[in-house]
């Protein structure tokens, strides 16, 4: 079986490790326990978030058990890695709440059942510990010297606002953390952004010092676009994988809308697709750079909402932006549709209508309404006013417009669309 290490470093997912060989022996060896720990202030987890959640589903694709560890305990202190001030701390009944959301959207990345993949809260046994048995045990083997001189604790030191005490425990906390699931799953590794590395460190040290055993932390690069913007961003703000905070079609979009740089690297970073199909992507260019930038919004989509989303996402693209074929050749393992004639009904409503009455010519408004996409003749007219009706894509300006069998697709269909996200297709017979 191939090392999953190796898979992670040619796909891009690695900057740093703890003992490189000793590492690679240990995954060579069989199923390893790994974990990654998650920050719940928020009900859900953004894009900039997807590094370590596809670093944990190469891991399980590769025979080993990912933990997801949400950090309802070290939330209630906030890490100051990378922050300049301190963080708002959260109560347990409110990050109980994101913890709920952040497990049901790593679901779509992770199969849970069996135990194959663990998700834990860190708060079940941080909230427990008692504090002078904590500092006897666990507190005497760190040294504040080299804590201090660690670049998240650093930073923090010579900001206005300084550092609290309570942050100062993040990196004790993090550290039991590696600990515990050392003690009580066999955890080995730990993964997470570089801005983690001295945490991780200093887990992979107490677990030394406690139990004179070996374990290993793996950082990711820091993930910026060729424009040098943080990852995840857009100009509506962030990009979540909650579709109540950012539709599958937005989401869909933010990746269509990739730059050209970095479309190879993103389709390794964040898609399953083999890497020798990537790897001949590179030379695209023009319109089959553009057809490899529709798969990638297709895969990521398909990851994060399903392929019902999925497709509903890319037929309004299609249906915004036109038809793109995309060649047989390009990414061949991706389940884009890849023409008109290919295009997935799934979750499309449709309706027949007979195909004498289509001849015959039928007014827009009266379509629509029998379509469903408008709740009555006038709710129809006043949105084709409005401008919030479109035929195969294209605006309709009045609400009398005749709609026939003139208007059929090659696909021997009408796509009619209401605003940005409602469409229903109309088949004769």
């Amino acid at each position: 079986m191939t090392n999953v290490l190796d898979v992670l470093e040619e796909r891009g997912f690695i900057e740093q490790t703890t003992h490189d060989r000793e590492l690679r022996r240990c995954l060579d060896q069989g199923n390893v326990t790994c974990y990654i720990g998650f920050d719940p202030t928020a009900a859900s987890l953004h894009i900039g978030s997807l590094v370590p959640i596809m670093s944990l589903a190469h891991m399980q694709r590769q025979g080993h058990r990912p933990i997801a560890l949400i950090g309802g305990g070290t939330g209630m202190v906030g890490d100051p890695s990378g922050k300049t001030e301190m963080r708002q701390l959260l109560t347990l009944k409110a990050l109980a709440e994101n913890a709920e959301g952040i497990k049901k959207q790593l679901s779509h990345f992770l199969d849970f059942e069996a135990d194959k993949a663990l998700m834990l809260n860190n708060a079940d046994w941080l909230t427990e510990l008692k504090y002078i048995p904590f500092l006897r045990d666990i507190g005497r083997h760190f040294s504040v010297n080299r804590m201090i001189k660690a670049e998240s604790y650093r930073i923090r030191l010579d900001s206005e606002e300084g550092l609290t005490f309570i942050e100062f425990n993040y990196m004790v906390l993090q550290a039991y953390d590696f600990l515990e699931l050392f003690q009580s799953h066999d955890c080995r590794i730990q993964m997470g952004g570089s801005d983690q590395w001295g945490n991780i460190v200093a887990g992979v040290e107490l677990i030394r010092r406690v139990h004179q055993r070996s374990a290993f932390g793996i950082t990711f690069p820091l993930i910026t676009t060729s424009s040098g913007e943080k990852m995840g961003k857009s100009a509506k703000g962030a990009v979540w994988l909650d579709a109540a905070r950012t539709s599958p079609y937005e989401y869909y979009q933010y990746w269509i809308n990739t730059d050209d740089r970095d479309v190879i690297r993103f389709l390794l970073l964040f898609t399953f697709l083999p890497t020798d199909e990537i790897k001949e992507a590179e030379q695209l260019q023009g319109a089959d750079l553009n057809a490899a930038k529709a798969v990638l919004a297709f895969e990521t989509t398909l990851l994060a909402h399903g392929r019902e989303e999925t497709l509903k996402a890319n037929q309004a693209a299609i249906s915004m932006f036109g038809n793109r074929d995309i060649a047989g050749h390009i990414l061949p393992s991706s389940s884009i549709p890849r023409s008109g004639s290919e295009l997935d009904d799934l979750g499309v409503p449709q309706s027949y209508v007979e195909i004498e009455k289509l001849k015959a010519g039928i007014p827009a408004f009266k379509l629509f309404h029998a379509a469903g996409l408008a709740s009555s003749g006038g709710a129809a007219r006043r949105l084709i006013e409005q401008g919030g009706a479109y035929v195969n894509g294209r605006r309709i300006d009045s609400f009398d417009t005749m709609i026939s069998d003139q208007d059929m697709t090659a696909a021997n269909s009408i796509l009619l669309r209401s605003g940005k996200k409602r469409f229903h297709k109309i088949k004769s017979r």
